[in-house]
């Protein structure tokens, strides 16, 4: 893949799943690699984390996907 269109899509998929979360995902990151895509960041609950993989799904649904979403309590 292109490194612009590999860029772009990487945008497009961010764009996605704030969109899909209410930008609910703290520190997203969504590295993509030839054979599958991973998120990272954080969330407060396993909901937005689900919510995130689903706008993944969305665009890629036959992709290997891997949720590194980590699920943490916010400190009031």
């Amino acid at each position: 893949m292109a490194s612009s269109a590999f860029s772009e899509l990487q945008h497009e998929l961010e764009h996605q799943v704030h969109a899909r979360t209410g930008r609910r995902v703290r520190n997203l990151a969504i590295e993509l690699c030839s054979e599958r895509v991973v998120l990272h960041g954080s969330a407060t609950t396993f909901y937005v984390k689900q919510l995130a993989q689903h706008g993944i799904r969305e665009m890629l649904p036959h992709v290997r996907l891997e949720n590194a979403i980590k699920v943490e309590k916010v400190a009031i």
